[in-house]
């Protein structure tokens, strides 16, 4: 039996949450405790097991007395602050924020996109057909995962799941400033001339499905590709001593892809490269590393 050790018990801050009094544990954010009342703020580049970065600003909040909207996924909730989480201002931000990004990128593997443009009232359509994308093909140079930069929204949750928040590889970072910006291997090496392990683990935190299994990415191709008909189970990888959780995505009794629960107090969403894509084995096809 596993023995998880627990945090000492931390004193709650009070604050004021749309009018009514919100009390969260000491170093909680205003989307942790957005989340506890039941409200949805909508967001990309957080992540559950990686450090805010502040990157896409769709979670934007008003804080009273703040000159400029917060934003809720890094925020603290500090004791008498007031927040304000459907302000007009903060409303027409998260608007914005979602017509730049669909305007630029292809949000159509992207959860809840179509939902939160619809919620704001975003037209990303009035910038026009000549707004800046990458309009680049998908790079597909290895046979485990695919990059589809035009469905980037730089993030950086890839870059900080390959360096130095969990994997410590570095394969991939930012490269170009400005509108030139992209994620990147080094000199814009093919994947499989670079310093990648395979892990998979900046899958797992990718947003909008600019990265992907390869096996999604050509059910996806072909059209049939469906959420609503796959399965999860979870179970232990038996590959080696550590037990990594493992959870099988299955359509048409297949495994489809592999994932990893986020609250797994050992691996918090990671794994290998047997633990992500060694599921071939079932299917009779080569296993990774093999």
């Amino acid at each position: 039996m596993t023995a998880v050790p627990l945090d000492p018990p931390r004193r709650l801050v009070e604050f004021e949450l749309d009018g009514e009094p919100t009390r969260v544990p000491d170093g909680s954010t205003i989307l942790d405790a957005c989340r506890s009342a039941g409200k949805d703020i909508p967001t990309l580049c957080q992540g559950e097991t990686l450090e805010p970065k502040n990157a896409c600003r769709v979670c934007v909040v008003e804080v009273e007395g703040a000159r400029t909207l917060a934003p809720a996924c890094s925020r603290k909730a500090e004791p008498g602050m007031t927040v304000r989480t459907d302000t007009e201002r903060a409303r027409h931000s998260r608007k914005l924020v979602l017509e730049l990004l669909a305007s630029a990128t292809d949000l159509s593997t992207t959860p809840r996109a179509s939902e939160w443009i619809k919620e704001y009232g975003a037209k990303p359509d009035r910038f026009g057909a000549e707004a800046a994308t990458m309009n680049e093909p998908p790079k597909i140079d290895n046979d485990l995962y695919v990059r589809d930069y035009d469905k980037c929204i730089l993030c950086y949750k890839c870059v900080d799941a390959c360096g130095e928040q969990w994997q410590n590889s570095f394969a991939i970072s930012m490269a170009g400033r400005g509108f030139d910006a992209r994620i990147s291997t080094e000199h814009d090496a093919p994947l499989t001339d670079s310093a990648c392990v395979y892990c998979g683990n900046c899958i797992e935190v990718c947003p909008t499905g600019a990265l992907s299994f390869k096996s999604e990415f050509d059910m996806r191709e072909a059209g049939t590709w469906d959420e609503e008909r796959q399965t999860q189970t979870t179970t232990v990888c038996a590959y080696c001593g550590v037990g990594c959780n493992l959870t099988l995505h299955v359509q048409d009794n297949e495994i489809v892809k592999v994932s990893s629960p986020l609250d797994n107090p050992v691996t918090h969403g990671n794994l290998c490269i047997k633990g992500r894509f060694g599921y071939q084995h079932v299917g009779g096809g080569n296993p990774a590393g093999a």
